[in-house]
């Protein structure tokens, strides 16, 4: 599951940032803060972005999916932020020397151990995709009831398959 993987105190609501290193440093900071993540995990965010950007327009909401390889990871976890306002972040699939970039306000980073990496990472892109629950997660200001949305989400998806 997806959800169980998320705690509130690794959720951020109204959060201020000025780039994606910003957010790396907050978001990436409480999960090594937590234990989930080594040292090395936050710097190993900013230089994959470099290479394979994050940023994704959901219809009109601009999100990033940062995440990096499981050697920097001790045990998996998902940090959510709301961003108070849009950061600029390259746009996923695109080499960042062309430049486009997607207006980001909602990021999901993944920190995630051993070989669940790419079912957490289609996890996260299948959550975002349901723009009704995206907007619920980005008018949420609990971060128990941003868990809450995403529970209901995937026991709902589990019911139907």
């Amino acid at each position: 599951m997806f959800w169980d993987k998320i705690s509130e105190q690794l959720i951020f609501t109204g959060m201020e940032a000025e780039s994606p290193d910003d957010i790396f440093a907050r978001m990436g900071g409480a999960l090594i803060k937590s234990g989930k993540c080594r040292e090395s995990y936050t710097e190993a965010l900013k230089e994959r972005e470099k290479v394979f950007p994050t940023g994704i327009m959901v219809q009109d909401t601009g999100v990033a999916i940062p995440h990096t390889d499981p050697e920097h990871v001790v045990d998996s976890a998902i940090a959510i932020a709301v961003l108070k306002n849009p950061v600029e972040f390259y746009h996923m699939g695109t080499n960042p020397s062309e430049g486009m970039k997607v207006p980001v306000t909602f990021v999901i980073m993944l920190a995630i151990a051993g070989r669940q990496h790419l079912e957490m990472l289609q996890k996260a892109i299948q959550l975002i995709q349901d723009q009704e629950v995206l907007q619920k997660l980005i008018q949420s200001e609990d971060a128990a009831h941003m868990i809450q949305i995403i529970k209901e989400k995937e026991e709902k998806e589990h019911e139907n398959s």
